[in-house]
């Protein structure tokens, strides 16, 4: 029996069981507004790639939900325990494990897409990263330098220099991404004097 446990923009989540363990379901669910065979096409191709991304990221040994199966528009996968980020408060030790996944991810070629404390469990010791539906394959620092900045607008000046330092001490190209961060964060201020 199927039990919703949560539904985002693109997927509705569902609790299950599954040999005799809980997992949960993430289902892309069909959109009305779209003609039924592109929408059918789009729907297994990005259920294929998260599913890829996820197992990835797991084989790289970042702290991932295990993927169990996959259909053609639904990821089976271990359900974690733990509270989203988003919805307690951060502690500098939480920032710093966070910093390290995000390390570990873009250490391994991948690029979240989505990287904010509402993709970030935490069991009060250990941090997980999920939702990989936005992300690429990619070791381009523009793109590694976005994750930052989308994690950096959710933080404290305080809490994201713990996981600034962390990231540093972890990735391989740090120098480089956050060099890049200020670059684009420069453009956004250039914009925004001249938007005036």
């Amino acid at each position: 029996m199927l039990e919703k446990f949560s539904e985002g923009a693109e997927a509705v989540i569902y609790l299950a069981r599954l040999y005799g363990k809980d997992v949960l379901i993430k289902h892309r669910e069909p959109k009305r507004y779209r003609v039924r065979e592109l929408d059918e096409s789009i729907r297994i191709a990005r259920t294929k790639k998260e599913a890829k991304m996820t197992v990835k990221a797991h084989e790289s040994g970042a702290r991932v939900p295990q993927v169990v199966a996959v259909g053609s528009s639904a990821i089976y996968m271990e359900h974690l325990h733990g509270k989203l980020l988003k919805d307690i408060r951060i502690t500098k030790d939480a920032a710093r494990l966070v910093g390290k996944q995000l390390a570990i991810l873009h250490n391994s070629g991948i690029v979240h897409g989505d990287f904010t404390p509402a993709n970030i469990i935490t069991d009060g010791k250990k941090v997980y990263v999920i939702d990989f539906g936005l992300s690429e394959p990619s070791s381009a620092s523009e793109e590694r330098a976005l994750d930052l900045l989308l994690m950096k607008r959710q933080m404290t000046k305080a809490l994201y220099s713990a996981f600034a330092s962390s990231y540093s001490r972890n990735a391989k190209s740090s120098k480089e991404t956050l060099s890049r961060l200020e670059a684009i964060e420069e453009r956004g201020r250039y914009q925004t004097r001249t938007l005036a």
